[in-house]
């Protein structure tokens, strides 16, 4: 939505130049709060309002107005905190002296939990991915795609790993005797996450393809060179998310799984579940996941409240089983 041609909107220009030079923030993010508040705009100039004179009341009829138009509790939430950074932003800045949206509370939001498959499900999709591997009568580049989309998932699932720290692994990882994969995550933050033993093999089994073709293959495409691990011929590359999203949609749905059900984060949410199932702790998941926050981290406290329940009627005295 292009911004109002309502002079007031240079406020709204001044809040994404402050957040850009003092927070860093991306053109993906000013563009999201660009929209957000051309349409918070458009709202208040029909009404003959601007930000500076608008009331609590206003941005209230502005959530109303949210709803009318079919806006999910979600995106309405979101477009209120950009609404309310920037009435704190005008309010700091000496341009009102109140912020209207203070006492506003956001749009009521069930919780959305997390996709998770089961075990058996996750042991079906790695058993599929595998098939093949070995086949002398498959051609090399079968032989190395099969291997390829079973290591992703063997390390996906052992690890937790977010997609795009996944698809780009340096082509050194896991050459160390110890099991252990270090990982630049999000804002720079490094950890280093365990590997498992089938998640290692699945590496070595996949490496051992990709770095001996077969003579008529020998320097031919992105396998040949390159300082990724999943090499592909991309912009960045390496495999993209996309392409892997796709081919693990295709092993889903010939291990029997649902599309919907179905995704990378879905599997790094399988990781957590079945770790905090089988007793692992919260901030231990937290690390592994490269949450910065426990609360981010907590959406997989139903997991907890569940095994709680079964310790208490397993383990109580006084249960009655």
């Amino acid at each position: 939505m292009a911004p109002p041609r309502a002079s007031n909107f240079r406020f709204a220009e001044s809040f994404l130049d402050m957040i850009a030079a003092e927070r860093g923030a991306s053109r993906n993010t000013l563009d999201a709060y660009r929209a957000d508040l051309a349409d918070y705009h458009a709202f208040l100039v029909a009404r003959g309002q601007g930000p500076l004179d608008v009331a609590t009341e206003g941005v209230r009829a502005y959530l109303g107005d949210l709803a009318a138009r079919g806006f999910q509790p979600s995106s309405s939430a979101r477009r209120l905190s950009s609404v309310r950074q920037f009435h704190k932003f005008l309010y700091l800045e000496g341009r009102r002296g109140d912020d209207p949206t203070v006492v506003l509370e956001g749009p009521r939001q069930g919780r959305r939990l997390p996709k998770v498959l089961s075990e058996s499900a996750v042991d079906r999709l790695l058993s599929v991915a595998a098939e093949g591997i070995d086949d002398p009568a498959r051609s090399w580049g079968e032989r190395l795609r099969a291997a390829r989309m079973a290591c992703l998932l063997e390390v996906l699932y052992a690890t937790g790993l977010r997609v795009s720290e996944l698809v780009s692994l340096p082509r050194r990882a896991a050459r160390s005797a110890e099991p252990l994969l270090a990982i630049k995550g999000k804002g720079g933050r490094e950890r280093l996450v365990p590997l498992t033993g089938p998640a290692k093999a699945a590496i070595a089994r996949y490496r051992a393809l990709l770095e001996n073709p077969p003579g008529a293959d020998k320097g031919r495409g992105p396998e040949a060179a390159g300082p990724w691990l999943f090499p592909a011929d991309s912009e960045s590359g390496h495999l993209t998310r996309q392409a892997f999203a796709r081919d693990l949609k295709a092993v889903a749905g010939a291990a029997g799984i649902p599309d919907s059900l179905i995704s990378p984060h879905v599997l790094r949410h399988a990781f957590a579940s079945h770790l905090l199932q089988n007793g692992a702790d919260l901030r231990v998941v937290q690390e592994l996941l490269g949450h910065a926050d426990v609360s981010t981290t907590q959406i997989y406290t139903h997991v907890l409240d569940e095994r709680m329940k079964a310790m208490v009627r397993d383990l109580h005295p006084l249960s009655d089983g």
